[in-house]
């Protein structure tokens, strides 16, 4: 009977070291349970803190997920950390792959500094919570006049609260080796709120991340930090030009670092 019992415990490193598609769902499985458990802990101690609803708890967050990245194996390198040294309320906006996003975007988040997400994340369970406990403002993507409605107060709280939004321009997943045009939606944020831009890249994860292909191994993921683009004197005539250079901008520097990133992966010729 104890053999039937060890069986399973030997039959897991056994599968971690021979079926890349094991170790696809396992690390997976992992990272969603993982952040759920981290989300039971962080709950508490945010009402604790904060007595509720606050940005403030996102320092909590930040702290508690900021080891996740080892046992995924998973190693960042990050750049421009001095375009973060900005004082006053901007909006960042980054690149979207998948949910792994959130620990690049976990470590450089600025204090003061909360998301913009779809609102169907308040209802995974615990991560939901803390998700509405940190201050995260929630959109309805399939409802353009609600999401309209939402940024014009959030422009309104960024000003008023002092507070900094990371939003997803492009509105959706995408590991297409490109990036999805933009949505206007943050640029009308800014101008708004006629409070900078500041654009942050993340490198391709298709180097250890294929989702079609059940492949998720260790690797690095460069994160570059652009100097911030003004806003003030903008109108909504300025959007467009505005997303269409923050496009360009951003698509050059993910092709430019996701190359960089595939060539030092790349096993050594001896």
């Amino acid at each position: 009977m104890d053999a039937l019992w060890m069986a399973p415990l030997l039959l897991v490193p056994l599968l971690m070291w021979t079926s890349s598609t094991f170790v696809f769902y396992f690390k997976k499985c992992f990272y969603v349970a993982w952040m759920m458990c981290l989300a039971m802990v962080a709950i508490p101690l945010s009402v604790l803190k904060s007595g509720g609803r606050d940005i403030e708890n996102m320092r909590i967050i930040r702290f508690l997920v900021r080891h996740v990245k080892y046992f995924l194996g998973l190693r960042f390198e990050v750049s421009g950390w001095e375009h973060l040294q900005t004082e006053g309320p901007y909006v960042i906006i980054s690149n979207h792959q998948s949910s792994l996003d959130v620990l690049g975007l976990m470590e450089i988040l600025p204090d003061r500094c909360t998301m913009i997400a779809k609102k169907e994340l308040v209802y995974a369970g615990t991560v939901g919570i803390i998700c509405w406990l940190g201050g995260i403002v929630f959109i309805n993507r399939k409802k353009t006049s609600d999401a309209k409605g939402v940024m014009a107060d959030a422009a309104k709280t960024m000003l008023e609260d002092q507070i900094r939004l990371w939003v997803f321009p492009e509105g959706t997943r995408n590991q297409r080796g490109d990036l999805l045009p933009f949505k206007k939606g943050a640029f009308h944020l800014a101008v708004q709120a006629q409070a900078p831009i500041i654009p942050v890249v993340f490198s391709s994860y298709s180097n250890f991340y294929l989702r079609k292909e059940k492949q998720f191994k260790s690797g690095t993921i460069r994160l570059k930090i652009l100097p911030k683009i003004e806003t003030k004197g903008m109108t909504t005539e300025d959007v467009t030009s505005l997303s269409d250079k923050s496009f360009n901008l951003m698509r050059a520097t993910f092709l430019d670092i996701s190359g960089s990133v595939a060539q030092n992966n790349r096993p050594s010729r001896h």
